[in-house]
C-alpha cells in the first residue's frame, strides 16, 4: 500500500490562479473593500463572464439582471460574490475525472463549506477560514481519481456518504481524501491553520491535540453527504465530536442554515 508522499510523487497537481490566491488574500483582510474583491475578479475575463453568467442562473432569483461585477456585488453581497469566484476558480481547475459525478461533487462541496461556515459560528472558530476548509475538503478525492481511477470506482460505490468514503480511502489507500487535500493546500501555500484541519478531517478524534477546525469540517461533510438536511439531522451527528467541540446543540437545532443559501457551481 502506498504510503501518502510516495502517492504524490507521480501525481500531477492543479495550478491554482493568482486571482484566486489574491481572493484568498482577501478572506481575512478586514480592510478588504468591495472595490478591491472587483479588481481582483477583474484580472480574469473568463472567470468574470463564468461569474456573471451563475450570477444571473436561477439560483439566486434576482429580480433585476447582472450587468457587472460591481453590480454583483450590490445585489448579491460581498461575501457571496467572493465565494462564487473563489470556488469558480478552484473548480476550472480540476480536470473531468471519469467516474465521478461533476455537478454532485461541487454541490457537495459548496454545502460542506456552507455548513463549516455556519458551525464556526457555534465554535467560535474564523468562518471566512471554515468555509474555505470545508468547500475544499474533497479535492484530495479529485487527484485520487486522476491518479488511481481503479481505486475511485470503488470508493464511489454506493451508498457513499462522507464516513463510509473516508473508510474506503483508508482502507485501499491508507489515507483519506481529506490528507491529500491537505498536501495540496500545502503545495498552494494556505495557512498551517487549514492544513492541519484538512489532514484530520476525516477522523478528528484521534487528533492530537485535537484540532477544532477538522472538527467543524467532519461535522459539516457528514451533513453535506446527508439525504435530506435539516434541525433533525442535528441528532444524527458523532456525539463525541460535537462534545469535544462544545458547541451548543441547541443553537444548532435553532439556527439551523437553509442549504439555498449556499453558492451553488454546478453550472459549471
Amino acid at each position: 500500500m502506498p504510503t501518502l508522499t510516495a502517492f504524490f510523487e507521480s501525481a500531477k497537481l492543479p495550478v491554482m490562479s493568482e486571482v484566486a490566491h489574491a481572493l484568498i488574500r482577501t478572506l481575512n483582510d478586514p480592510n478588504a473593500s468591495a472595490k478591491l474583491v472587483e479588481s481582483i475578479i477583474a484580472k480574469d475575463p473568463a472567470l468574470t463572464a463564468n461569474l456573471l453568467r451563475l450570477a444571473n442562473s436561477a439560483q439566486f432569483g434576482l429580480s433585476r439582471q447582472v450587468l457587472s461585477l460591481e453590480h454583483a456585488i450590490q445585489l448579491m453581497g460581498l461575501s457571496r460574490v467572493r465565494a462564487l469566484a473563489l470556488s469558480t476558480s478552484i473548480s476550472t481547475a480540476f480536470p473531468q475525472v471519469p467516474g465521478l459525478d461533476r455537478s454532485a461533487f461541487w454541490k457537495f462541496s459548496m454545502a460542506c463549506g456552507g455548513y463549516a461556515q455556519w458551525l464556526a459560528g457555534g465554535a467560535g472558530l474564523d468562518p471566512q477560514q471554515a468555509w474555505l476548509a470545508g468547500m475544499m475538503l474533497r479535492l484530495g478525492e479529485l487527484i485520487i481519481g486522476q491518479k488511481s481511477p481503479e481505486a475511485l470506482v470503488a470508493i464511489e460505490a454506493l451508498p457513499n456518504p462522507a464516513g463510509l468514503r473516508w473508510e474506503r480511502e483508508q482502507r485501499l489507500l491508507g489515507f483519506d481524501e481529506g490528507q491529500v487535500t491537505a498536501v495540496l493546500a500545502r503545495h498552494w501555500n494556505f495557512p498551517d491553520a487549514i492544513i492541519t484541519g484538512l489532514q484530520s478531517a476525516g477522523d478528528p478524534m484521534a487528533a492530537q491535540p485535537f484540532d477544532s477546525l477538522a472538527a467543524v469540517v467532519h461535522l459539516s461533510a457528514l451533513l453535506a453527504d446527508m439525504p435530506v438536511q435539516g434541525p433533525d439531522t442535528v441528532a444524527e451527528l458523532p456525539m463525541p465530536v460535537l462534545m469535544a467541540l462544545d458547541i451548543d446543540r441547541h443553537w444548532m437545532v435553532a439556527r439551523f442554515p437553509r442549504t439555498d443559501v449556499f453558492v451553488d457551481v454546478t453550472g459549471l
